[in-house]
């Protein structure tokens, strides 16, 4: 049984800071792109970035150049350091693998995600 756990939401005033963060546990064979949704109310659910196993990265227009992703690939997490914040951001934030376990015969490729973390930022 694999996890992701966020942490780090919270609520900052516009132009503030916030860092997610999230673990994957549990029985993992091996972990593609990392990445971060956001949902806000009202709204469809969107992607705010991801990173791939070698570290390349990619963000949605409404982020670029504020929000920054990253990934620890020996502690199974992915973090992503949120600056310049601004009202629209608010939402909650889920994380995102793309990995693979093994059932016994074979290895299969799974999407996980996390449960979400709330982020609200204020004007």
């Amino acid at each position: 049984q694999v996890q992701l756990v966020e942490s780090g939401g919270g609520l900052v005033q516009a132009g503030g800071s916030l860092r997610l963060s999230c673990a994957a546990s549990g029985s993992i064979a091996s972990i593609n792109t990392m990445g971060w949704h956001r949902h806000a109310p009202g709204k469809e659910r969107e992607l705010v970035a991801t990173i791939t196993s070698g570290g390349n990265t990619n963000y949605a227009d409404s982020v670029q150049g504020r929000f920054t992703i990253s990934r620890d690939n020996a502690k199974n997490t992915v973090s992503l350091q949120m600056n310049s914040l601004k009202p629209e951001d608010t939402a909650v934030y889920y994380c995102r693998m793309e990995g693979t376990y093994y059932n016994g015969k074979f290895y299969v490729a799974k999407t996980y995600w996390g449960r979400g973390t709330q982020v609200t930022v204020s004007s």
